[in-house]
């Protein structure tokens, strides 16, 4: 929508974008009535919502369906325990070099790497996004290269692999990049508006590869997939959880326009510091500490104080909390008021 896309761009936007995932998973835990009428108190960030005539059935993700393990299109095992939350990888199709010879990635004409695709289902989809007025999207699938990396050798085993210089792991990162690019490219003849690249790459303290080996391995590639978004002008989006203070600076230079990070594992004075007037920020509200455990008091003075230090009238500023089980459903309600209510404050 317009009001984002000025967000983004430091051109004054209305109000604050603000987005409230809620996890399938939640569907389960919560009692549905009570999460619809959640919904329906807070038409701000549920938008024309109407509660469905019976019960909500979600459907979820296939890396997000307990009871089965679901291999993926390059070949990686995935298990959860809890339906609707994104499980872990339990078989590393590449963990033995030996295995590479023989290796052969996925066709990205029928495939996202995590899942089947209809391209021309897709591009209806973009361009029924934007008859409606919004911004349309495009996305590589969450962890497209450092995780597919992961993914595909096993955490440890990449590791050795860049302090090594493997030869083996350029010649899988091309790989891995040629079936991205395509996926960028497909998006971008579609004529998206912004063009989404999310991977995680922070831990609680400090991020899962060393700089020094980002550089080496992975920022080119990010740099190579960005760049034909950004000769079209297309809004380039990066999100990654965990504490990626370190690796803030490369991303920029990459090519990153809206910077989708963690609040308080990365530091709110931080972020303001690094970021407020200069790059967009699409601030990821706590799920861990305040929003969990806190009071819906605390909440809303977290709330308050992001928007204080980070936003202003020129924008710069988006907010996301995505609602996990455990959260009590009177802190999720803190959540959404204070959404509402700080979207149309500025400091």
């Amino acid at each position: 929508m317009d009001n984002m896309r000025r967000a983004i761009c430091f051109e004054t936007p209305d109000y604050i974008p603000m987005n409230f995932v809620i996890n399938p998973s939640c569907w389960e835990a919560y009692p549905q009535d009570a999460i619809f009428e959640l919904m329906e108190s807070h038409p701000l960030l549920f938008p024309g919502f109407r509660r469905p005539a019976g019960r909500y059935v979600p459907e979820y993700p296939l890396v997000a369906r307990k009871g089965a393990d679901f291999t993926d299109d390059f070949g990686c095992v995935w298990r959860t325990t809890v339906d609707g939350i994104t499980g872990t990888v339990v078989r590393h199709p590449l963990e033995d070099w030996e295995a590479f010879a023989s290796y052969r990635g996925p066709d990205p004409a029928v495939c996202m790497g995590i899942g089947p695709v209809d391209w021309e289902v897709e591009r209806a989809r973009v361009e029924a996004e934007k008859a409606a007025g919004g911004l349309s999207a495009g996305a590589l699938r969450h962890g497209h290269t450092f995780l597919q990396l992961c993914d595909l050798r096993g955490y440890e085993n990449l590791m050795y692999d860049f302090q090594d210089e493997d030869p083996r792991i350029f010649q899988l990162i091309e790989l891995v990049e040629a079936f991205n690019m395509e996926i960028v490219r497909r998006y971008l003849d579609m004529g998206v508006d912004r063009m989404g690249y999310a991977e995680d790459l922070g831990m609680q303290v400090g991020p899962m590869l060393s700089p020094a080996h980002f550089r080496t391995y992975i920022k080119p590639v990010y740099q190579r997939l960005m760049r034909p978004a950004k000769e079209r002008g297309v809004i380039v989006h990066m999100h990654s959880d965990g504490d990626i203070r370190l690796l803030a600076d490369d991303l920029i230079e990459g090519g990153v326009q809206v910077i989708n990070l963690q609040d308080l594992v990365n530091g709110i004075d931080w972020i303001a510091a690094r970021f407020a007037g200069r790059i967009c920020v699409d601030l990821d509200i706590d799920r861990q500490l305040v929003t969990a455990k806190g009071t819906p008091e605390q909440i809303d003075a977290l709330i308050r104080e992001e928007v204080s230090k980070i936003g202003g009238k020129r924008g710069g500023l988006m907010m996301t909390y995505g609602w996990y089980p455990g959260v009590p459903l009177e802190n999720a309600r803190a959540v959404m008021d204070a959404m509402e209510t700080y979207a149309l404050f500025y400091s």
